[in-house]
């Protein structure tokens, strides 16, 4: 049963047609039905353009004209669109028609009044009103119409829409229930409730990508059936609809992934907090602290305080345990807080309480241990000490001494058994408390020695005594052993007071060093992590993007230059190296060479300081650095923290040379140690000299190509030339030029220091390129006649001659020493040429005339004894070459002479 279709014609001013074929039940239809169906008839094209005009066709050839006015009727009153033409196509039947014409002619301004109405007697009339193509068959028109077909893809067009629809509210409400309900405070329900919400993002996304897949066909059907071709305008139309509804599908699948993303990482870092927070409060640092501060320092007797020293080892070990497991969650909690955990602050506040819970409860272990060894100590050797006083007061006449002897013999009689142990015993018992100049200076026949000594008082008669005094806070067998019974020796006593006051042993500082090295090393690798979150990290943060200036939004890399990467090294790597070595501050120098390559980073981020400085000046009072430093809470601005690696590197050799101060010659690992200092230095001076070689212009070609710098500095130079006027040879030597020398593996450059001046000048100096001289046509002379600060560089046979002035014969020395290394190795080198060539005899002894001897000479000079004499040696030796111009020279590739020539790498022999 066809009421209406929508074939999809179209008419004058692209009027959407709307046909009513035959029905003669039309009147039967409840005015409501009708009413739907032509509202949503309308509705579809009025959607897709607003203000569209229609046209109907009433197909009533086979009708009556009562059927035909009742129709006309419940259309004016019924149509919700813009009705732009009702074309009624009248009864054939010869009486209808002609009570069709009647009726018309008698109600024409009715239906005129609601809607245009034209009485059409044939479908050849239709055809002046409408194009044949766009007429369907029945009205002998060619456009291609089924009505099966029609219905078919509007309710797949519709059902994919109403199912897009359904979608949307899925993701929606699931919106909703993750950001309502509160977070459980047990990680248990938190893995539940994200496996929970995992499974419904999972089922959504099925969802999704079924009514995509929907979508994809329907739009592939709509392809088919000829998009692109004028006559289905309407197809084209859904066809768009469809490609809407699946970018709308897209939008939504994307926003939905994005937000559970995000709720799906809180929810982790809620679970990795909840864990961190558990592992926090599991530790018992608090009450190892308590049980620590019971421990009594007051024992009556020596059992008691030997059991509490049993009782703090025992503690003291677990405390080792607790404290190594504090040490994996402060690691742990910095990962947390590097991958920018929303909860940060707190993660880095508890590692913070941590260490500062580890320091205090190690430091205050130590200090028990030592006290109660030291009373330990003390119990042992009472009876000694009472002695000792009885000796001071009695032994002062013969018959005090003689007293005194047999006091000491009933002592050793009753005398604990530890006292006879011998001093390898002892020494072990009281490790913890003998230092190394107390362990030098005590002697185990200490008695035995008193005993002779009283023998010799009981003997004879000895002046008055010396009495030196005893330190009551230190009342033990180590102590008493430095009290000394002297005979007119007043100058001992200040330094044996000073002795028997106690100084720390070299041991302990030592390890006092090493803990500053470690807790130095925890703050600045916690402000490097600060510095990298708190404003490299927040130059990504949407919400500080207003206050930060466009331009460094993509020059943060020379802002910060590689601290990122010396934070991982220290971090990651020479942090827990060091933390290995807190309890054998021996193994710190090998921990530091087997580094000594990953330390080459500093060498890149202090070349680029000098920009950064730049850039920092330029935007210093940028609004975005203020208010970072403002949520840092620190009190010195960004540039202080930038200037944190240049001091650290310097602070570690101040540190080792701390740790060398009280570490002996033959202590273990003291070489490393030296070895390690070296290293440090020698990163210093390579950095140094490094920051100052970025600094060269002018210069044209390649600085890597000439090697690795060695040195740098400044210096006062004479230059005179061999071919040049003698006048300006004169002038040279007494107006000498500043110069700034760079001393390269393979070159040695000549450059002007210039520095700018003004206020917003660049305060950094840069170096003028002026002259480079190849090390392989380089000569020196090591002393110069009426100055031990100068030298002489020669060049090219000594076609060019640079006297230099040192400031000092200190760097003079430093200078020579590389100059000297250089040659001697470019010497090696030659040698080993000369021993790979294999001449033949006739090479190898050949006659040289004086041309060719010129020749050579117009070369490099290398004198013997490593290519370096003084000027006496200079004029011996051309002495010596004069009378072989005059004959016939040798030379010789294979061997050095012990006086000769070296002439463009070979030796010319005398």
């Amino acid at each position: 049963m066809k009421l209406f279709f929508f074939p999809g014609g179209r008419g004058e001013d692209s009027s959407v047609i709307i046909t009513l074929p035959e029905y003669s039940a039309f009147s039967d239809i409840p005015e409501e039905s009708l009413a739907k169906v032509l509202t949503y008839l309308t509705l579809i094209p009025r959607a897709r353009q607003p203000g569209v005009k229609f046209i109907i066709i009433l197909d009533r050839r086979l009708d009556t004209w009562t059927s035909i006015k009742t129709a006309l009727a419940r259309i004016a009153a019924s149509f919700p669109g813009n009705l732009h033409l009702v074309l009624v196509l009248r009864p054939t039947s010869f009486f209808q028609r002609t009570v069709t014409d009647l009726g018309f002619r008698f109600s024409q301004e009715d239906f005129m009044l609601k809607m245009p109405v034209v009485m059409l007697s044939s479908v050849t009339d239709l055809l002046r009103y409408i194009d044949e193509n766009q007429l369907t068959s029945e009205f002998g028109g060619t456009l291609d119409y089924c009505h099966s077909d029609w219905i078919v893809l509007r309710t797949a067009i519709e059902s994919f829409a109403v199912t897009v629809k359904d979608i949307a509210q899925m993701l929606q409400a699931f919106g909703t229930e993750l950001a309502e309900p509160e977070l459980p405070d047990e990680g248990t329900a938190i893995v539940h409730l994200l496996s929970i919400h995992t499974d419904k993002y999972r089922k959504l996304k099925e969802a999704i990508w079924s009514v995509s897949k929907e979508g994809r066909h329907l739009l592939a059907s709509l392809e088919a059936s000829g998009r692109e071709e004028d006559s289905l305008w309407d197809i084209r139309l859904d066809w768009e609809t469809v490609q809407r509804l699946l970018a709308q599908l897209r939008d939504m699948e994307s926003a939905f992934d994005g937000f559970f993303e995000k709720h799906h990482l809180k929810l982790q870092q809620y679970l990795q907090l909840l864990r961190y927070e558990h592992s926090f409060q599991e530790l018992s640092l608090e009450r190892l602290a308590t049980q620590e501060r019971e421990v009594s320092l007051s024992g009556e007797t020596l059992t008691q305080t030997e059991q509490t020293l049993r009782d703090l080892d025992s503690l003291e070990a677990h405390a080792q345990e607790e404290m190594a497991r504090a040490q994996t969650i402060i690691l742990h909690g910095h990962q947390l807080a590097a991958c920018h955990h929303y909860a940060m602050a707190l993660i880095v506040q508890r590692c913070n309480e941590l260490r500062h819970r580890c320091d205090t409860l190690s430091k205050a272990l130590r200090a028990k241990h030592t006290h109660l060894s030291q009373m330990k100590c003390c119990w042992c050797d009472d009876g000694a000490y009472l002695l000792a006083q009885q000796l001071v007061e009695k032994f002062q006449s013969k018959e005090g001494a003689q007293a005194a002897l047999k006091d000491i013999d009933r002592f050793l009689e009753g005398a604990p058994s530890l006292l006879g142990s011998g001093p390898d015993l002892l020494a072990v018992e009281f490790e913890s408390v003998l230092t190394p100049e107390i362990q030098v200076k005590h002697q185990p026949e200490m008695i035995h020695n008193r005993q002779v000594c009283l023998r010799k008082l009981a003997d004879k008669h000895v002046r008055p005594i010396q009495l030196v005094d005893v330190n009551p806070g230190c009342l033990c067998v180590t102590c008493l052993s430095q009290i000394e019974v002297m005979h007119d020796y007043q100058e001992n006593r200040s330094s044996l007071l000073s002795s028997l006051e106690g100084e720390d042993s070299p041991d302990l500082l030592k390890r006092h060093v090493m803990r500053e090295l470690i807790e130095t090393e925890r703050v600045y690798v916690e402000e490097l992590l600060s510095v990298l979150l708190g404003y490299r990290g927040e130059m990504e943060n949407p919400g500080l993007s207003g206050l930060l200036p466009p331009i460094l939004q993509s020059k943060k890399d020379i802002l910060f230059g590689n601290m990122p990467e010396i934070y991982n090294f220290h971090s990651r790597v020479f942090l827990q190296d060091l933390e290995g070595c807190l309890e054998t501050p021996e193994g710190v120098g090998a921990c530091f060479l087997e580094r000594k390559e990953n330390f080459q980073v500093y060498e890149c981020y202090c070349q680029n300081k000098s920009r950064s400085e730049s850039l920092w000046r330029q935007f210093s009072d940028c609004a975005f650095f203020q208010e970072c430093q403002k949520k840092l809470e620190h009190k010195l601005g960004l540039d202080s923290y930038l200037l944190k690696p240049v001091q650290r590197l310097t602070k570690y050799q101040l540190l080792l040379k701390e740790l060398l101060k009280y570490s002996p010659g033959g202590c273990e690992g003291t070489s490393e140690l030296q070895g390690a200092l070296a290293a440090m230095l020698d990163l210093l001076k390579s950095v140094n000299d490094s920051m100052h070689q970025i600094a060269i212009t002018g210069y044209q070609g390649e600085l890597s190509d000439l090697g690795r710098v060695l040195m740098q500095g400044s210096f006062s130079v004479w230059i005179s030339h061999k071919k040049g006027p003698t006048r300006m040879k004169e002038l040279a030597r007494f107006k000498p030029m500043q110069r700034h020398l760079f001393l390269y593996e393979r070159a040695l450059l000549f450059c002007k220091r210039r520095e700018e001046h003004g206020e917003g000048a660049d305060k950094t100096p840069s170096y003028s390129f002026k002259h480079c001289l190849k090390m392989s046509a380089v000569g020196i002379t090591e002393n110069v006649k009426g100055d031990v600060k100068k030298f002489e560089i020669w060049y090219s046979g000594r076609e060019e001659v640079y006297l230099v002035q040192a400031n000092t014969v200190e760097v003079k020395m430093a200078w020579l020493n590389d100059l000297r290394r250089i040659l001697t190795n470019q010497q090696k080198l030659l040698k080993g040429f000369g021993r790979h060539s294999h001449p033949s005899p006739k090479h190898t002894q050949q006659r040289v005339g004086l041309n060719h001897l010129r020749h050579l000479l117009s070369g490099s000079l290398f004198f013997s004894q490593m290519s370096i004499v003084s000027t006496t040696r200079c004029q011996t030796t051309f002495n010596c070459l004069r009378p072989c111009l005059r004959g016939t020279l040798g030379v010789g590739h294979s061997s050095s002479p012990a006086d000769g020539v070296s002439v463009a790498g070979s030796y010319v022999t005398c």
